[in-house]
């Protein structure tokens, strides 16, 4: 026996399946896309447009009668129709699918409209003081933050793609490793126990990797020493879970998105704290102006990818241990608001009075427990000097600004190029250090297989006073004498530790081009020292004499004295 429905039981069946099949397709959309279900972002908005299409048209194709109508022109005055309709039209049922249809088109334009409209009124153009009140900077004295030093152990001259190359090198000696994973795209530049580190996860390589690997997880990570130049593959006594190469519900972001519905997720970064454990640092923004206008972070997420716990801080609480929270772009972005806007934004389009900006790219130092962005600021209309520099704490967000006024960082970088463009090296981004009370940049210098071969130090004030060494503290000797020279500085500093030895044998070594003493002591240390007019005396200096020096020990163990004088035996 045939089962017979009435004409309302199928329409109701209509908008049922209908109404489902559209539920799966934007629950399948929202598993892929994940969106923050949050009316702040622009891609909620996006998310709401496709759910209304998919809506009318799922109800649609569910009424072929509505799909009948927009055909032949019914109820449209535009399309001409015959004067008598050929068939008597069935009774209309109080629940009809395109009835429904016709709702969802009608909706289709609102997010567009909130999106287009949300992104117009958000803009600077009717917000300038406001995008410019984003940030404030404090003006610092140079000298007082920046010390007198004679070996940078802050900064991580190595740029991420050398770092990478170094990662690569040694993984690649890992069989059983490099054969299932790879590294992650991004180097993350953390503080490790007070030394700039430079870490990456480990991804799977592919679907059937992450297939045969999953019930153990990823076993480790790279940390590379930019300072030392040296990179090892730290285990875990666990694996990570939850990764951007894994799949359904490990993919981190899904995995997040799952946690967190409603937060808009800005840079994630992989961090370990001072006990070695790994964790996902996920700043979480929201707008400081408009509905869509000057995103900014506002809370922070710490995800253990090896358990999936987590944890929701305010930024303000973020623990003293994380190091990336900010971007250093949208640090850079952020100030770029302040300096182009504070006087107005037609004033940053047309008469540009007291307008300044960051340089092109930003490099880190070590301050206390943070690292910070360091970045030149330079003028709107000038191209190659620099008003002074900025740097950003990228836990907190703090401002400082140096008014130091000389070349910027390209003009810096170019004048370290040309002093060995024979061998057409490549600078990596400088950073500013102190050197006998001089600004100065300093940088490495990299071959065409990203390899670094030498350490450049320029003279911000005068960026033709370029020394380079393979070393850092050649370099900087060099760089000393060059001050020394030209009557820029009387004297090196000495800072560092002191000691009394007696010399047990003397050598002298050309560096590149710069002559450096290597004093051996009795107890077997080694002291190296930069000949230069003012330690001349140097020459006299034989076996069985007795030194007292002030020195800072490097990685290697060697110790380079930055002031010397001959010492009676007893003292």
């Amino acid at each position: 026996m045939q089962l017979q429905l009435s004409q309302k039981t199928r329409s109701v069946l209509r908008v049922v399946g209908s109404v489902l099949l559209a539920l799966v397709i934007c629950a399948a959309v929202y598993y892929f896309m994940l969106p923050p279900l949050n009316v702040f972002s622009t891609e909620f908005w996006v998310y709401l447009f496709l759910v209304l299409a998919v809506f009318a048209i799922c109800l649609g194709v569910f009424n072929r009668a509505w799909f009948a109508r927009l055909n032949t022109g019914r109820g449209n005055p535009s399309v001409r129709r015959p004067a008598a309709a050929s068939q008597p039209q069935p009774p209309v049922s109080p629940l009809r699918a395109g009835r429904f249809a016709h709702i969802f088109v009608w909706l289709i334009p609102v997010p567009l409209a909130v999106l287009l409209l949300g992104l117009l009124f958000s803009a600077p153009l009717f917000h300038a003081k406001s995008y410019a009140g984003v940030v404030t900077v404090e003006q610092r004295e140079f000298a007082a933050d920046m010390p007198e030093t004679t070996q940078v152990t802050n900064i991580a001259l190595m740029d991420s793609d050398s770092a990478r190359i170094l990662g690569n090198r040694m993984l690649g000696a890992l069989a059983d490793v490099v054969s299932q994973y790879v590294p992650g795209v991004d180097y993350t530049q953390i503080n490790y126990h007070g030394k700039p580190m430079k870490i990456a996860n480990l991804e799977y390589d592919g679907f059937f990797k992450w297939i045969n690997n999953r019930g153990h997880g990823i076993p480790g990570y790279i940390m590379v020493d930019p300072i030392a130049n040296t990179a090892e593959y730290c285990e875990l006594p666990a694996g990570m879970r939850y990764t951007d190469s894994a799949y359904f519900g490990e993919d981190l972001t899904r995995a997040l998105r799952m946690r967190y519905p409603t937060k808009i997720f800005g840079r994630m970064s992989f961090e370990v704290n001072e006990q070695g454990e790994v964790f996902w640092i996920v700043a979480c923004e929201a707008p400081r102006v408009g509905l869509f206008g000057a995103m900014d972070v506002n809370e922070v997420i710490i995800f253990n990818p090896v358990d999936g716990s987590s944890r929701l801080y305010p930024v303000s609480e973020t623990p003293a241990w994380v190091d990336i929270v900010f971007d250093g772009d949208l640090a850079c972005q952020k100030y770029n608001w302040y300096g182009t806007l504070s006087g107005g934004f037609f004033n940053s389009i047309i008469g540009n009075r007291g307008c300044t900006r960051t340089t092109a790219d930003y490099g880190y130092v070590v301050l206390g427990d943070d690292v910070w962005y360091f970045t030149g600021v330079t003028s709107v209309t000038s191209d190659e000097s620099n008003i002074g520099f900025l740097l950003t704490c990228a836990r907190t967000g703090e401002y400082r600004f140096y008014p130091v006024i000389g070349a910027d960082e390209n003009s810096a970088m170019g004048a370290a190029e040309g002093e060995v463009q024979e061998k057409e090296y490549r600078a990596s981004f400088p950073s500013l250090v102190n050197i006998a009370g001089e600004p100065t940049y300093i940088m490495v210098l990299k071959d065409a297989n990203g390899l670094v071969k030498l350490y450049a130090l320029v003279n911000v004030q005068q960026y033709t006073m370029v020394a380079t060494g393979e070393t850092q503290s050649a370099a900087i000797a060099a760089y000393t004498n060059l001050l020394t020279q030209n009557g820029v500085v009387s004297q090196p500093p000495a800072t560092g530790e002191e000691a009394v030895f007696t010399v047990a044998d003397v050598r002298y070594l050309n560096l590149s081009g710069q002559t450096q003493v290597y004093l051996t002591a009795d107890t077997g240390e080694v002291y190296r020292v930069a000949f230069t007019p003012a330690n001349e005396a140097l020459v006299f200096v034989a076996a069985g004499d007795t030194l007292r020096v002030t020195y800072t020990t490097e990685s290697s163990g060697i110790r380079a004295v930055s002031a010397w004088e001959k010492a009676s035996a007893e003292g």
